[in-house]
């Protein structure tokens, strides 16, 4: 590859505003996360996203790539940006992510990926990270102009076990292909639950001279037991004591779980630090892809409108 590519039904209620900065602003542009089984839930995402919104398609190991062809084509005709994940460690090898690159951008139109090494502790085939996919020079020949990469706040076990070292130093090399490339890079993150560990990340990679943009992964509303369930899955670290803690409180045990208070966190720090890294909001809809964009709904511009002329 050159060293220059290619790449180019409930009442809303009002924006909650955090230091004068209403939460409108922080979700103005969010993204959210879909399986093709739970996107055939949906009769429209038209009718509960805003146009143009990116929609990430999960490829777990087993889908077959005609459903997630299939899948990135009708959401793309919907009017949404799809970006489908490409997991290193399930593709054998360079025909066959040729062929679901030629698949995505010919069928779907698809001109942006989401690049992972995958959950599989044994690769399948020839790949084993992100970065060989982006050292084949396919992504650039089908015209995937946009690149987000996986990050962890709060470390991952799979990857370095000791510390963060490995996943600095991928980050670091993600960094410099971002710089001598005219690839559109970003970080999409795995969930969290508190903001610290976050702002405490955010300043580790600028200290090490990471500053592409970050996506911070956020669970959408669910119940509290379903979080639990998939942040014990998925390792999620200490931030995972902000579900204890509420569960231990018998009075809201039963309450579904919202992200309203880690977002007011992260907006508040984004309005007081301009210079914070952190870019966009990406939901994982733990709880439901509607309840999701029901919740994002009341922060929208027009849920805010829809409330005034309601009130």
């Amino acid at each position: 590859m050159g060293n220059v590519l290619n790449f180019f039904s409930r009442k809303p209620s009002a924006p909650v505003s955090v230091s004068g900065e209403p939460l409108t602003g922080l979700l103005q542009s969010f993204s959210l996360e879909v399986m093709p089984r739970t996107a055939a839930k949906i009769e429209s995402f038209a009718d509960i996203l805003p146009a143009g919104s990116r929609v990430y398609i999960a490829h777990i190991d087993g889908t077959p790539i005609e459903d997630m062809v299939a899948t990135a084509k009708r959401i793309a005709a919907e009017g949404m940006q799809v970006m489908p994940h490409l997991p290193a460690r399930i593709i054998p090898d360079r025909a066959t992510l040729n062929d679901w690159l030629a698949r995505y951008a010919g069928e779907a139109g698809v001109d942006q990926a989401l690049l992972l090494a995958g959950g599989l502790s044994t690769p399948k085939g020839d790949f084993h990270s992100s970065m060989q996919l982006m050292e084949t020079g396919l992504l650039d020949a089908h015209g995937i102009t946009r690149l987000h990469v996986a990050g962890h706040p709060e470390g991952n076990r799979d990857i370095d076990s000791h510390g963060d070292t490995v996943i600095m130093e991928a980050l670091r090399w993600k960094q410099d292909f971002a710089n001598r490339t005219d690839a559109k890079m970003a970080i999409a993150t795995q969930f969290c639950f508190d903001a610290a560990p976050i702002f405490d990340w955010a300043a580790r990679l600028k200290e090490g001279g990471v500053d592409l943009p970050i996506h911070i992964g956020v669970a959408g509303p669910a119940k509290l037991q379903t979080l639990v369930k998939f942040a014990m899955t998925c390792g999620v670290g200490p931030s995972v004591r902000v579900l204890q803690r509420r569960a231990a409180d018998v009075t809201k045990l039963m309450l579904p779980f919202t992200p309203e208070s880690l977002l007011r966190d992260i907006a508040a720090r984004k309005a007081a630090d301009p210079a914070l890294q952190i870019e966009a909001v990406h939901f994982f809809p733990l709880g439901g892809i509607k309840a999701t964009t029901d919740f994002t709904g009341r922060f929208s511009s027009a849920g805010a409108m829809r409330a005034r002329v309601q009130a």
